[in-house]
């Protein structure tokens, strides 16, 4: 695909943007500001704030680029010419690998400093994983391997909420047991929970692949 001048201007922000984000990743969001931001860019600060109109913007940009790309690999799972219960573990895993690569000191400022920005990150992205859900669960009712009686709004909202919740470290502590062990017990159940005797038998005759060969 060849680029066209109006794709420049986009270009130039999508990378601008990538750099700062690994710029909060490494220092943080208290630890550097509008001047270092730009002395680290390359750029002058008129530049910086011809694309911005402050820091909050700036942070609200930067993770709507980090969604979008995010969002770009979640798509192309969801295209891939397999079954719905490869494609829920793949989404699952996607999910929990980005979970725990989070930098915790970034959430915690986030959190803390920046919550308008932080809410609407989440909103967003929640809102985006349970999209793919809700079309999952569509996909598997058609091929026959999820029930068809299945509430797919309410099954999307337990699951999705229970795996948030693995994650919330201050809630769910487990000693001597890994998070990929968790996620395998609560994947193993959900699809039990939710599949025909068809998608059953699929899901055995993959959980011994499943459980010893993550996918991503």
């Amino acid at each position: 695909m060849i680029n066209t001048p109006t794709d420049a201007p986009n270009i130039k922000l999508n990378s601008m943007l990538e750099q700062v984000l690994e710029l909060f990743y490494t220092y943080g969001l208290k630890n550097i500001n509008m001047d270092e931001i730009s002395h680290r860019l390359g750029i002058s600060k008129k530049t910086l704030y011809c694309h911005v109109k402050n820091k909050e913007d700036l942070i609200d940009k930067v993770f709507d680029y980090e969604i979008t790309q995010w969002n770009v690999k979640v798509e192309t799972i969801l295209a891939e010419p397999v079954n719905a219960i490869e494609k829920l573990l793949k989404i699952s895993m996607k999910v929990h690998t980005d979970i725990q690569q989070f930098n915790p000191i970034l959430k915690y400022e986030l959190k803390k400093y920046y919550a308008a920005p932080f809410d609407r990150y989440i909103e967003k992205k929640v809102g985006f994983i349970h999209s793919g859900m809700i079309r999952n669960m569509e996909q598997g009712i058609a091929e026959g391997l999820y029930r068809p009686n299945l509430d797919i709004e309410l099954v999307a909202k337990i699951y999705l909420g229970s795996f948030i919740e693995m994650h919330n470290t201050e809630i769910c502590k487990f000693d001597n047991i890994t998070f990929e062990e968790v996620l395998s017990v609560m994947f193993e159940n959900h699809i039990r929970a939710i599949s025909t005797p068809e998608g059953l038998q699929y899901f055995e005759s993959r959980i011994k692949d499943i459980n010893t060969s993550p996918i991503i």
